[in-house]
């Protein structure tokens, strides 16, 4: 099987599930409520399918999440800010109001992807199913699901509602208070702790969460919270699996012919010309530059800044990035469908091994392992064709990590959160504006985007973040 797709969602927010080669979709059943459908390994199958399908919508990996991991920073821009009502453009700009659609949507799809997770949870273990195994796989699956809509949300918003239960009736929870950050972080770790147990290391469907893409999710979240020595013992335990490799050319990794490759650890997946244009994703159009293609949006372009610091002999720089006869840099990254704009094939990749590698360089380099870092950075360096890094103390190697994963990672919905996880957001954004003849500066209050007027307004006990 290629690709886990969707066909329908149901008003229990069951899903069908397809492939390109080999066809798992069950026949939705419409007229059961929720209390009397998960009676079977097949109704918690659809169900596990349902949570795939939040992923794979456009407030969430279809669009919103790799533009806002990108955009608020120094490696993307927003064409025209005021196109589309000026939702992205005021992430460029620092101007995010708390109407805004992309953090109104990505907060509601994330949490309806929290609560199908919690609903198979619920229900799961009093469900017979043919193989053990399987079923000790989805529970994992749905952890680590979880727990990566939560990562998001906690690096986005910080203190958030932790809601780890099924919510039959929404009243129950009206008044919860936003939790601690600190206390998200727990059942984040928890959750990936708890999939690694049971998740197998190999899938035979691609598209499925695996213990190597919980080992390495694992790793980031401890990389984020400064737990260095964690980091490097999850991390160097993907790289001693042997499960994933380096692509040898990076142009290879992103064709369409070469999805799922060794270097993918786990990508939302998405196909083009399927189910009647429905099941492919907006990003090439989305990020396409103004006027290149029908409806091309222009958001989270590449910066001109980032497009020339580029090595004109780095593999990367003609694989990765192209210009307009303008001279307006884009990313090549995501293909450009042949059925229509809005209907693109290609994957979103979360998590890579290239990532994971300069993942684990730096929290080598953190714990003063300079040079077990340098080798990893090297790997990373070398495929594109380059020497090793000009760099032999602490901090130019962290300096060196910080630019490679610039190159290595673009449009990938990283650099925010790398700025965010080093707290280097504030000096290098001001920096940046400044080198642009921009008079926009940012503090501390603009490092969370604000919680949703919405969310606020339906429940006073959800407070909002300073500055907004």
């Amino acid at each position: 099987m290629k690709k886990i797709l969707i066909y329908i969602t149901l008003a229990i927010s069951v899903v069908g599930f397809t492939a390109c080669e080999d066809e798992l979709f069950q026949s939705p059943i419409t007229d059961k409520s929720a209390d009397n459908f998960f009676q079977t390994e097949v109704e918690i199958e659809s169900a596990v399918n349902g949570v795939y399908a939040t992923l794979q919508s456009f407030n969430l990996y279809g669009v919103y999440i790799p533009i806002i991991g990108e955009i608020p920073s120094d490696n993307t821009f927003d064409e025209v800010p005021a196109n589309d009502g000026g939702r992205y453009g005021q992430l460029d700009e620092f101007t995010t109001v708390t109407e805004n659609p992309v953090i109104t949507n990505l907060w509601r799809d994330s949490y309806r992807g929290i609560q199908r997770a919690n609903t198979v949870l619920n229900r799961i273990d009093e469900i017979d199913f043919e193989e053990e195994s399987v079923k000790n796989s989805r529970g994992g699956e749905m952890k680590f699901i979880r727990a990566l809509l939560y990562f998001n949300l906690v690096r986005l918003y910080g203190d958030v509602p932790l809601v780890i239960e099924e919510t039959s009736n929404p009243n129950d929870f009206f008044g919860q208070e936003r939790t601690p950050t600190t206390d998200v972080y727990t059942r984040i770790i928890t959750d990936l702790d708890e999939a690694i147990t049971v998740l197998p290391e190999n899938q035979s469907e691609a598209g499925r969460v695996t213990q190597i893409a919980a080992q390495s999710l694992l790793g980031k979240v401890h990389l984020t919270l400064g737990n260095y020595g964690e980091a490097t013992n999850h991390l160097s335990a993907v790289k001693a699996s042997g499960k994933h490799t380096l692509v040898a050319n990076p142009a290879d990794i992103f064709t369409l012919e070469n999805e799922n490759n060794e270097e993918i650890i786990f990508a939302v997946q998405f196909e083009s010309g399927l189910n009647g244009n429905s099941e492919g994703s907006d990003l090439f159009q989305q990020t396409a530059p103004s006027g290149t293609v029908n409806g091309a949006k222009g958001h989270s372009l590449p910066t001109v800044s980032l497009y020339n610091l580029f090595d004109q002999s780095d593999l990367r720089f003609d694989a990765f990035l192209g210009t307009t006869d303008e001279g307006i840099p884009f990313s090549k990254k995501y293909k450009e469908p042949t059925t229509d704009p809005r209907d693109g094939g290609s994957n979103f990749i979360v998590l890579r091994y290239a990532d994971v590698l300069l993942m684990l360089a730096e929290a080598q380099n953190e714990t003063g392992n300079t040079q077990a870092a340098l080798e990893n950075l090297n790997t990373v360096r070398n495929r594109a064709g380059l020497p090793n890094a000009v760099a032999n103390n602490q901090t130019d190697i962290r300096e060196a990590i910080a630019l490679e994963r610039r190159f290595e990672l673009i449009s990938e919905g990283h650099r925010w959160f790398d700025l965010l996880r080093t707290n280097q957001a504030i000096p290098v954004m001001n920096a940046w504006f400044t080198e642009q003849g921009r008079s926009t500066r940012i503090d501390e209050n603009d490092l969370l985007m604000p919680i949703p007027q919405s969310q606020i307004d339906t429940d006073p006990a959800i407070t909002q973040n300073i500055g907004y």
